[in-house]
């Protein structure tokens, strides 16, 4: 595989992505940290605007555009697509022309731990790169519900500070050719970046933010942040005779509603990504695409499928 190096002499070409969109400030604020090392090439193919939550979704039908844009230190370019999209697109050579050593994918505005790891699209742009064999790592900051002060660009840059050692590391063991191709890093940094108690190997946990439906007044409402205003819903009458009219009225009329989140996740166990965030640490959680069930679910269907099975041949 032909990597980056061929692009600007020995230095490790990294190719930075997310899922806020490219003017994000963790984007900005990480690209900002790699460029004044003048240890990196940095290429920037990020999406154009806010894409959370789109996990590992593609633009599968419809096609994608790409536009260069401005960010100091880098070759950048919009993508109107998702993170996978980006990732898939940025390492293809059809806009660069050689393979990135690595792709970092953040630093995304909120942590991504648990099973929260399947909604976000920061790992889903990691993920991608890892599918083609690409070492990644995904990054992200767990700053919402700040204690008595209010974010700022500050905050974003001692988090890219942070994830630096760890991508330098990296390289090393790619240059080295002695890292592991077999999982890609998901790296989750706590709100008091500053007071942080080092670097933990961590476990995915299982935590997850719930989630509630709010009926909204009108679709106007559905992206905004402010409080919606509740309607009450009363089921329509049952009938058994769909007439013309209320075939029509119900073409044209539809409820509204916004996803909002109702509860925070609970604590798991001390060596996953979420409580050992929660207590301070930088977590680095090694991760793959497998989705295997745990041992005992294994062992029960085991003895589980063969009773099907016989059932089944005894209907036919």
């Amino acid at each position: 595989m032909e990597n980056g190096n061929s692009v600007s002499g020995d230095k490790p070409t990294v190719m930075v992505t997310n899922d806020d969109g490219i003017d994000a400030p963790g984007l900005r604020a990480l690209v900002a940290a790699l460029v004044s090392t003048n240890l990196f090439h940095v290429l920037v193919f990020a999406p154009d605007s806010e894409r959370s939550a789109a996990s590992h979704c593609v633009s599968w039908q419809r096609v994608v555009t790409v536009k260069k844009v401005d960010v100091p230190g880098a070759t950048a370019f919009a993508v109107s697509g998702t993170p996978a999209d980006s990732t898939s697109l940025g390492i293809s050579k059809k806009i660069f022309p050689s393979i990135p050593d690595l792709v970092v994918s953040g630093i995304n505005l909120g942590c991504n731990c648990g099973y929260d790891i399947v909604y976000s699209g920061t790992v889903g742009g990691a993920r991608e790169a890892f599918f083609h064999g690409i070492p990644s790592v995904a990054v992200s900051y767990d700053c919402y519900n700040m204690v008595s002060r209010k974010l700022n660009v500050d905050d974003f840059t001692l988090c890219a500070e942070a994830s630096i050692p760890i991508i330098t590391a990296m390289l090393a063991e790619i240059k080295n050719k002695t890292y592991l191709p077999n999982c890609f890093l998901n790296i989750n940094v706590p709100r008091e970046v500053a007071n942080n108690k080092g670097y933990r190997l961590t476990k995915q946990g299982k935590c997850f933010y719930k989630m509630g439906w709010t009926q909204v007044t009108s679709e106007a409402q559905e992206g905004t942040t402010s409080p919606t205003k509740v309607m009450e819903i009363k089921p329509p009458e049952y009938t058994e005779v769909c007439t013309e009219e209320s075939a029509l009225s119900t073409k044209e009329e539809h409820l509204v509603f916004k996803l909002d989140t109702a509860e925070p996740p609970a604590m798991d166990n001390d060596d996953t990504d979420y409580s050992s965030l929660q207590a301070g640490y930088i977590t680095v959680t090694p991760l793959s695409a497998l989705s295997p069930a745990e041992i005992d679910s294994v062992a029960f269907f085991k003895k589980w499928l063969p009773g099907v099975c016989e059932r089944f041949s005894s209907t036919l």
